[in-house]
């Protein structure tokens, strides 16, 4: 067994040391990519006629996600792309960039923590629509309002209960007797060893716990639940309704809504749930930490950028609300001919929807969101 994990550590190392050549330029090309989309993401999901609780949790999630990536940039061009030499050097480990690293590495985990509990509630809400619709206004405005608590409980549970974790980054300087240079290191957890403390294995099955493993279970379960609700919600209104050309279009369109949000869930769990395995691996397997986790991390954090940079794609491709209020907002001014459709301009049809969502939103108990 440990030999073969031996072998296996030394072909992720070679791995790991090749990628890392790479691993800088392409994910400042992914952040920059993402910073800009999630911008747009806010900017369209904020618009009145598009305002709804899921929409209020994808423009938080849009925020979560351009705080993960500005902070990585800075990260990734000094220790990355200026140094990609593996050795430590006073430039390189400096004491203020190990510091902005101990920063950015408590700011990822805060709010990878973040933007998963949102997907968990995005799941939630939706979930809770489709199982009881409602017209009443009051109703509507007091989901909206709940949903905003609830995503500023998040934010703020994510910062208290990861103080333990922040607590375990901490920096020890090292000097080189030979160079008498001074470098600085992050202090080595010894997960996976004999001594290693207990402050750290409770630390690290907490953040495992409370930040991968539950809210992935819970998506999976509101996820399939969502996926089979939605299914036969649509299967009902058509039998009974016999529904006309129209009505076909904007089921089809709540649909795809339901299939873009669970698309969301899924990738979080992709990216989320192996890290959380890993995570109890490192804790639990004897030098899995140091053979194993430390050379996926750099495969772990362009995953995890990826993820946070698709979202723009995913809404434009599943969401016809979206992809027209995006138009309308950024390209009317350079297409003026191409939003007429049909007899009518772009304005006029996100009119319609604007006086659909306000006044009917909710005429075949199918939410007309995103």
């Amino acid at each position: 067994m440990a030999a073969n994990q031996s072998v296996t550590g030394d072909h992720l190392f070679t791995f790991a040391k090749s990628y890392a050549s790479f691993h800088g330029y392409i994910s400042i090309c992914v952040c920059v990519f993402g910073i800009i989309t999630n911008i747009f993401n806010i900017i369209v999901l904020t618009r009145r006629h598009m305002s709804t609780p899921v929409n209020i949790i994808l423009s938080w999630l849009a925020v979560s996600d351009i705080i993960t990536m500005m902070s990585y940039v800075p990260f990734s061009m000094h220790f990355y792309c200026m140094y990609p030499d593996v050795n430590k050097t006073p430039d390189k480990n400096s004491k203020s960039w190990m510091t902005y690293m101990t920063f950015h590495i408590n700011l990822a985990a805060t709010t990878h923590t973040v933007s998963i509990w949102l997907c968990v509630l995005l799941a939630i809400v939706r979930f809770v629509h489709i199982r009881s619709p409602t017209k009443a206004f009051a109703t509507r405005r007091r989901r909206m309002t709940q949903s905003k608590v609830l995503i500023l409980l998040i934010y703020v549970w994510s910062a208290i209960s990861l103080i333990p974790n922040y607590m375990s980054n901490e920096l020890q300087e090292n000097l080189n007797p030979e160079s008498n240079e001074t470098t600085y290191v992050l202090r080595d957890l010894r997960l996976g060893k004999n001594d290693t403390d207990a402050l750290v294995l409770v630390n690290v099955w907490m953040y495992a716990v409370t930040a991968k493993l539950v809210p992935c279970l819970l998506m999976s379960i509101f996820g399939s639940l969502l996926i089979y609700n939605i299914h036969v919600k649509i299967r009902h209104r058509r039998k009974v309704l016999k529904i006309s050309g129209a009505n076909s279009m904007r089921l089809t369109e709540h649909s795809r809504t339901t299939k873009m949000l669970v698309s969301v869930i899924l990738l979080f769990l992709v990216t989320e749930l192996p890290q959380g395995v890993l995570i109890v691996c490192s804790a639990t397997v004897k030098d899995f930490f140091d053979t194993v986790y430390l050379p996926l991390g750099d495969v772990m954090d362009i995953v995890a950028l990826i993820n946070n940079a698709v979202n723009f794609i995913l809404y434009c491709t599943m969401s016809t609300k979206f992809r027209e209020t995006f138009v309308h907002l950024f390209c009317a001014c350079h297409f003026p001919h191409s939003n007429e459709s049909i007899g009518y301009t772009l304005t006029d049809r996100l009119a319609k929807l604007d006086s659909h969502s306000n006044n009917n939103e909710h005429q075949n108990h199918i939410n007309h969101v995103v």
